[in-house]
C-alpha cells in the first residue's frame, strides 16, 4: 500500500535532483548518481598540508583537517549549501555529512575521534532558523562513525554581523571572544571533531580552536562540508 502511495505521489510531485533537477530514481536521495559523482570533491584527506589545514597553521592541538567539497559562487555546492542553510533542507545536510563520512572513514580519517561538536549558532539565530545546519551535518557524520554529539560545551555568546563582505583581517576581529566553554572538564583528554558548513578564511574555526585549546590534553580535528575557492 505504501509503495502505491509513493508511486502516486511521485507521479504528480516527482522527487528531483537538487543539482540538475532531473527526477530521482529509486535508491537516490537528494542528488542523482550522475551529479553525486560530479561533485567537486577536494580530496584534501589524501595529503597533509592541504589548504584547509594551512588556514589553521600554528594550532598545536589541531590534528586532522579537511573540507569535503569546493564552494564556488553560483556553483552546484552553493546551491546545496543554501538549500540546507537557508531553506530548511535539514535532511540534505545530514545526507552530505553521511556520504562524506563514508568516504573519509575508508581512508582512516578521524579514526580516533570520540566526540563531535557542531559549530554553534547564536541562540537568537538558531531560534529564528529553527535548527543549526552544522548539527545536521554532524548527525550524518555521527551515524557513520558512531560518535556522540556534544551540543552544549561550546557556545556562541555574541551575535555577529555577516562575514560575507569583510576582509580576512576584519573576519578574524569580528569573531574574537564570541565563544565560550561550559563544563570544559567533559572534554578533558578527548579527541573532538569540530564540524562546519563552509570554510572561507577559517576565522570562526580559529576562534573555536582557541577556546577548545584551553582544555587540557584535548585533541581537535576539523571538518567542513565545503571550502571557498581561493583560500
Amino acid at each position: 500500500m505504501r509503495n502505491i502511495l509513493n508511486d502516486f505521489t511521485n507521479l504528480f510531485y516527482p522527487r528531483l535532483c537538487m543539482v540538475c533537477e532531473n527526477p530521482l530514481i529509486e535508491g537516490e536521495q537528494h542528488i542523482c548518481l550522475y551529479c553525486l559523482c560530479d561533485l567537486p570533491r577536494t580530496n584534501y584527506h589524501i595529503y597533509k598540508g592541504n589548504p584547509a589545514r594551512a588556514l589553521l597553521a600554528g594550532f598545536e592541538k589541531v590534528n586532522e583537517v579537511t573540507a569535503y567539497l569546493y564552494f564556488r559562487k553560483d556553483g552546484m555546492v552553493q546551491k546545496l549549501v543554501h538549500s540546507f542553510k537557508y531553506y530548511g533542507n535539514k535532511s540534505l545536510a545530514e545526507y552530505l555529512g553521511r556520504i562524506a563520512a563514508i568516504e573519509l572513514k575508508e581512508y582512516g580519517f578521524y579514526a580516533s575521534v570520540e566526540t563531535i561538536i557542531p559549530m554553534p549558532l547564536h541562540p537568537k539565530r538558531e531560534k529564528k532558523r529553527g535548527y543549526n545546519q552544522s548539527e545536521c551535518i554532524a548527525n550524518g557524520i555521527a551515524s557513520i562513525y558512531g560518535c556522540g554529539i556534544d551540543r552544549t560545551s561550546l557556545n556562541r555568546i555574541t551575535e555577529t554581523v555577516s562575514q560575507t563582505r569583510k576582509s580576512v583581517y576584519e573576519r578574524h576581529v569580528n569573531v574574537e571572544n564570541i565563544f565560550n566553554l561550559t563544563n570544559p572538564e567533559k572534554l578533558f583528554g578527548k579527541h573532538v571533531l569540530l564540524v562546519d558548513d563552509v570554510m572561507t578564511t577559517g576565522a570562526s574555526t580559529s576562534a573555536c580552536i582557541k577556546m577548545l585549546s584551553e582544555v587540557p590534553e584535548i585533541k581537535i580535528s576539523i571538518f567542513s562540508i565545503s571550502i571557498a575557492r581561493g583560500y
